[in-house]
C-alpha cells in the first residue's frame, strides 16, 4: 500500500504544477481530494516525454514488456480494498461494483501481458523463386488515452495494457470528475518499474482543452477515446489533419429482447445486471427493454419484485446497490427523459419520476414506451427501465435495429433456431444471448454504427496500437 499521489505524472516524475482542481464525492459533494490542473505546458511535456521513450519501449522484448504489465496487476491485485474505496469515493459506485472493476482492470493487464508475448508476424508464400515476404506487427507510436468517468479504472486498463504490450508509449487524459483512479495506476506502474516516459497522466479540470491539446500534438500518433458520440466524433475530426490512428468506444442504446419462450427468472436476473450496474451509467447498459406480448405482463412483474429490492445510497454504506449518478447534470437530464415518456403516455408502473433535484435516484420502471420518446433514442445512463412490448419475433428484433447505435444487444430465449436467428439479425458489436454482461478481457469489446470504431480486449485488442509491415527480400 502507498499514499496517492495528487499530481501529473510526467516523464517518471510527479508535477505540481500551477493550478489545482478539486474532485467531489458525488454522494455529497464533499472534497475528496486537490488534484494539478495540467496547463498546456505540462501536456506538451508529457507527449515529448513519450516520443522520447518510444524507441526504447518499442524495442524493448515482449515478454518483458509483459512482466511490468503482470507486475503492475499485481500490484493492483494486492491493494484491491483501497482502490475500490477511492473508485467508490471519486465515481460514486456501490462498494461491491468498485471492488468488481477492480478485478475487471486488473484482468485486462494479465491479458495483454499474455499478448505482448504473442504479437506474432507471419511468412507468406512468395510468388517467385528465391523471395521471401515477411509481415511484422510494429508499434503505432505516442499514443493519447482520454477515458471517462464511469469505470475509472477499466477504461483505463484495457487501453493502457494493449498499447504498453504493442510497445507504445502513452499519454492518458482521465475525466475530470474521475482523475484519481487513474493517477493510482500510474504509480502501479512506477512501483512495478514501467520506464520513464512511456505511461504519463495529465489530469485537467477543463477535459474538452486538454483532450484537444493531445489529440492535436504532432508527437501522438494513435488516439483512444472512450465517450459520448457526440464527442467522439469531435475527436475524430481533430485527427484528420495528420491522420492519426483513432480508436473510438462511443454510445449505446442497448436493446434488451425478452421473447415469449424465454426463462423470466433468468431475464430478470439478466436485467437487474444489465441494467442496474453503476445505477444504469454504463454504455452497455440496457437501455430499451423490448418483450414479446405474451410473456409482456408476467416479465413486467418479476422485474418490478426484484427492482424494489435495490437499495439507493452511499456507495460505501452496507447493503447499497445503487450509489448517486455523477453529477447534477446527469440526474437532471434522466428527469428530462422520465418526464418526456410520460408525457407521450408512458406509464409509471413502479417508483417515483425523478425531479432532477437529486442524485440519488431511485429505480423507476416505464410501460408504453414507443419510439415518439426521447428515451428510446438517447441513452438513458441512470436507473430506468423503460419497457415495449413487441407483437413477435419479427417485431421485436426490428425495434432492436431501431437506432442509430450499435454497441451491444442481450438477447433471452431458449429456442436454439430464435438464438441464431437473433444473433444473425441484430446489428450490433456485441450480444448476450441469455446473459446480461458481455463484458471480459479475452473477448473483443467494441460496437458498429455509431457507437465507435475499434476494439479493445482480446487478441483483437492489438491491432490499434499497431502497424502491419511488409517487406519483400531475396536471401
Amino acid at each position: 500500500m502507498f499514499e496517492l499521489r495528487r499530481d501529473a505524472y510526467v516523464n517518471g516524475r510527479w508535477e505540481a504544477g500551477t493550478k489545482r482542481f478539486a474532485v467531489r464525492d458525488p454522494y455529497d459533494g464533499a472534497p475528496v481530494a486537490e488534484v494539478t490542473d495540467a496547463d498546456d505546458a505540462m501536456i506538451d511535456a508529457a507527449v515529448a516525454a513519450a516520443v522520447e521513450a518510444f524507441p526504447a519501449w518499442r524495442a524493448k522484448p515482449g515478454p518483458a514488456r509483459g512482466r511490468l504489465l503482470r507486475a503492475m496487476a499485481a500490484a493492483m491485485e494486492a491493494d484491491a480494498a483501497r482502490l475500490a474505496e477511492l473508485c467508490v469515493r471519486e465515481n460514486g459506485k456501490a462498494m461491491a461494483q468498485a471492488a468488481a472493476e477492480v478485478t475487471y482492470a486488473a484482468s485486462f493487464l494479465v491479458w495483454f501481458a499474455g499478448e505482448a508475448e504473442r504479437m506474432y508476424g507471419e511468412i507468406v508464400p512468395a510468388s517467385q523463386v528465391g523471395q521471401r515476404i515477411e509481415v511484422t506487427r510494429e508499434p503505432v507510436g505516442p499514443c493519447a488515452l482520454i477515458t471517462p468517468w464511469n469505470f475509472p479504472y477499466a477504461m483505463l486498463t484495457r487501453k493502457l495494457g494493449a498499447a504498453l504490450a504493442a510497445g507504445c508509449t502513452v499519454v492518458c487524459k482521465p475525466a475530470e470528475q474521475t482523475p484519481l483512479g487513474a493517477l493510482a495506476i500510474a504509480q502501479l506502474a512506477e512501483a512495478a518499474g514501467v520506464p520513464e516516459g512511456v505511461v504519463n497522466v495529465v489530469p485537467a479540470a477543463d477535459g474538452a482543452r486538454a483532450g484537444g491539446r493531445l489529440v492535436a500534438a504532432p508527437g501522438i500518433r494513435k488516439v483512444s477515446f472512450t465517450g459520448s458520440t457526440e464527442v467522439g466524433k469531435l475527436v475524430a475530426a481533430a485527427a484528420v489533419p495528420d491522420l492519426k490512428r483513432v480508436s473510438l468506444e462511443l454510445g449505446g442504446n442497448a436493446p434488451f429482447v425478452v421473447l415469449a419462450d424465454a426463462d423470466l427468472e433468468a431475464a430478470v436476473a439478466g436485467a437487474m445486471i444489465a441494467k442496474f450496474r453503476n445505477a444504469g451509467q454504463s454504455c452497455v447498459a440496457a437501455n430499451r427493454f423490448i418483450v414479446e406480448a405474451p410473456v409482456a405482463e408476467a416479465f413486467t412483474g418479476k422485474l418490478i419484485e426484484a427492482t424494489a429490492r435495490l437499495r439507493v445510497g452511499r456507495g460505501s454504506d452496507a447493503g447499497v446497490d445503487l450509489g448517486p449518478l455523477v453529477d447534477d447534470a446527469s440526474a437532471r437530464k434522466v428527469a428530462r427523459l422520465v418526464a418526456d415518456a410520460v408525457s407521450r403516455g408512458a406509464l409509471v408502473v413502479y417508483g417515483e419520476p425523478p425531479d432532477g433535484a437529486s442524485r440519488l435516484v431511485k429505480p423507476v420502471v416505464l410501460a408504453g414506451i414507443t419510439p415518439a420518446m426521447a428515451m428510446w433514442r438517447e441513452e438513458i445512463f441512470g436507473p430506468v427501465v423503460g419497457i415495449r412490448v413487441a407483437a413477435d419475433e419479427a417485431d421485436a428484433l426490428a425495434q432492436a435495429n431501431d437506432t442509430d447505435a450499435g454497441l451491444v444487444a442481450y438477447v433471452y430465449t431458449r429456442d436454439g433456431a430464435r438464438q441464431a436467428r437473433a444473433a444473425a439479425a441484430i446489428e450490433s458489436g456485441m450480444i448476450g444471448i441469455n446473459e446480461g454482461l458481455v463484458s471480459t478481457a479475452q473477448a473483443p469489446f467494441g460496437g458498429i454504427k455509431q457507437s465507435g470504431i475499434g476494439r479493445e480486449g482480446s487478441r483483437h485488442g492489438l491491432d490499434d496500437y499497431t502497424s502491419l509491415k511488409y517487406v519483400m527480400r531475396r536471401p
